[in-house]
């Protein structure tokens, strides 16, 4: 360490062991790379124009920014990360420059994203071949979505949705327990929650029968993306699911004629009770008429607390 002021702020670190390797975690990250094969898969799926600058070898630029993101990049010159001291050591392809990386972005369309999202189910495919994947046993998706917030009104798709921020909102199935994303899909950022969902939830579960998932799969999602043809998407697949509804009247009507003796205490809450019950939810008449399983928690503080929050709140799925 070179000391140039005594103002810590003007002190200049500087390394020159060889063997000294940043981001030292990227280790499992080339390795999984290696055996997943991920740069050959990408030259081979993601075919771009190469009559245009940048789009040869894509694989080894894809993973470039891949690996840049893990190690904490928010911007394109922050590519350089994967280019200091001995990282490169411990990646199994060649890092790319951000220049580079910014002539290869400004090749993609829309088809190009979807050529990803090909590669990603295939990555998928392998690691659950490997013995990642679920087999046999139940599994369960949680189905949301996020806010992705960006800076620049000139990002294509950005938009200001019901959190007043800037970004984008996409969609998420992720895998209970473990937290792995099975499927994502990009959406303006003015798009309401349930946009898209059900071709959103075909193309999921049917990943997931490709990926080798021969169980039983449930569904979690929450109020908004509640709708009947949801349901009968789910209901054709074979899906289990568990779909928090919205609280219109008749479902208010539903849940205040459950008998208290129904209610069961459970630990879910830390200052506060939580209770359990089901009963049965009925829309439409004659044979229009739909009866499903209504599981409804509701929940209210204790102690002091209570005196400003009496009454119980309710969530029905």
């Amino acid at each position: 360490m070179s000391r140039v002021s005594r103002n810590i702020d003007r002190y200049d670190v500087i390394f020159d062991d060889p063997n000294l390797v940043a981001n030292a975690g990227l280790i499992l990250v080339g390795t999984l790379i290696k055996r997943l094969g991920l740069e050959a898969l990408i030259n081979e799926w993601v075919q771009l124009d190469r009559t245009r600058p940048g789009a040869a070898s894509p694989g080894r630029k894809v993973l470039t920014m891949v690996c840049a993101i893990l190690a904490g990049a928010t911007h394109i010159d922050h590519v350089n990360v994967l280019r200091a001291g001995a990282t490169q050591r411990v990646l199994p392809f060649r890092v790319m420059a951000p220049s580079t990386i910014g002539t290869f972005l400004r090749c993609f369309t829309f088809g190009h994203v979807r050529q990803l999202d090909a590669v990603a189910d295939r990555v998928l495919q392998r690691a659950w071949h490997l013995g990642a994947g679920p087999g046999e046993e139940p599994l369960v998706i949680d189905v949301d979505s996020t806010i992705a917030e960006v800076h620049g009104k000139h990002k294509q798709g950005a938009a200001y949705g019901y959190t007043k921020q800037l970004g984008y909102h996409p969609l998420l199935a992720t895998r209970a327990g473990t937290g792995e994303i099975v499927h994502a899909r990009m959406r303006k950022g003015s798009a309401g929650s349930g946009r898209g969902v059900v071709r959103f939830v075909n193309e999921t579960v049917a990943r997931l029968r490709r990926c080798g998932a021969t169980g039983q799969v449930t569904l979690r999602a929450d109020s908004g993306f509640w709708s009947w043809k949801l349901v009968d998407t789910l209901d054709r697949h074979g899906v289990l699911w568990s779909i928090t509804v919205t609280q219109n009247q008749a479902i208010k009507t539903a849940v205040a004629a459950i008998p208290e003796d129904a209610w069961v205490d459970i630990d879910y809450t830390i200052g506060g009770k939580a209770q359990v019950a089901e009963t049965a939810y009925t829309t439409g008449r004659g044979n229009k008429a739909r009866t499903v399983r209504l599981v409804v928690r509701r929940t209210r503080l204790t102690g002091k607390q209570a005196q400003l929050f009496p009454d119980w709140r309710h969530h029905a799925s």
